[in-house]
């Protein structure tokens, strides 16, 4: 478990991300792949155009569309684990609530280029998105299934704006494309148990290559206003919550939820 909580915050206040190695033993790992994997095939066939021409991640893995019930139990007990919660718990102090899972995997056409990007920029132009890393707290928890490349962060970039190099490759200005290198990132190769916690929010991109299958969960600040942007059905159902665990992490989100209705 995680022996040093203050520190671990500490470096991710610090940096925007911590790195975990070893964490999640090989019988937990084949137990999650299992279930992703399940999710991923049906996914495929699903969106078989999209997967063949230019996707490289997917979501809503915990939703009711490719998984039975027993199976997102099981997801959802991954999530909200002892282990997971020491991790949540550590970098988001004030009631953490989920929000969703990616899966992100290697697009079919290898000329296809990974990207740099501030997940906030999808969501607001360029002065909400200065605001945003300012006042937001949305983080990834990666899970790789097999060892890859990783990813390739900017640090610090969760709590100070892009330098010129930066914001004309990330925003693709004056000639700039957002594949190109930047001087200041700093890749991070991950192995099957390895966690990478990193903000949302940073400039980052994943690394394309190898067997590349990760399980992202993303979790915030219940401070924040994200409830909105939860699928409902991600969110457990009712009659799954005594056999989560330790469900808070979903009944935080769940009464968010309500809240915004009233």
């Amino acid at each position: 478990m995680v022996e040093n909580r203050s520190q671990l915050k500490s470096n991710y206040d610090d940096q925007g991300y911590v790195v975990i190695r070893d964490y999640f033993n090989a019988a937990e790992i084949s137990s999650l792949r299992k279930v992703v994997l399940k999710f991923h095939d049906l996914w495929k066939k699903d969106n078989a155009k999209f997967y063949q021409e230019e996707a490289f991640n997917s979501s809503l893995i915990t939703g009711s569309q490719y998984l039975a019930f027993d199976d997102r139990v099981k997801l959802f007990n991954f999530i909200s684990s002892k282990k997971v919660m020491d991790i949540v718990e550590s970098v988001i102090t004030n009631h953490p609530a989920f929000m969703n899972t990616q899966l992100f995997f290697n697009p079919v056409d290898p000329k296809q280029k990974d990207f740099w990007h501030r997940d906030c920029q999808y969501d607001h132009e360029v002065e909400a998105q200065k605001k945003a890393i300012q006042e937001t707290q949305v983080v990834h928890l990666r899970v790789p299934l097999f060892d890859e490349l990783g990813m390739e962060l900017v640090p610090e970039t969760h709590k100070r704006w892009d330098n010129e190099e930066e914001y004309n490759v990330r925003q693709e200005e004056k000639g700039r494309l957002s594949s190109e290198n930047l001087s200041t990132g700093k890749a991070i190769k991950l192995a099957a148990g390895d966690l990478l916690v990193f903000s949302a929010d940073m400039i980052h991109r994943g690394l394309y290559g190898m067997d590349r299958l990760a399980l992202d969960i993303l979790v915030f600040d219940s401070a924040g206003d994200f409830a909105d942007y939860v699928d409902d059905d991600c969110l457990p159902e009712r009659s799954m919550l005594d056999k989560i665990d330790d469900p808070r992490l979903f009944v935080n989100t769940l009464q968010l939820k309500t809240i915004n209705l009233k």
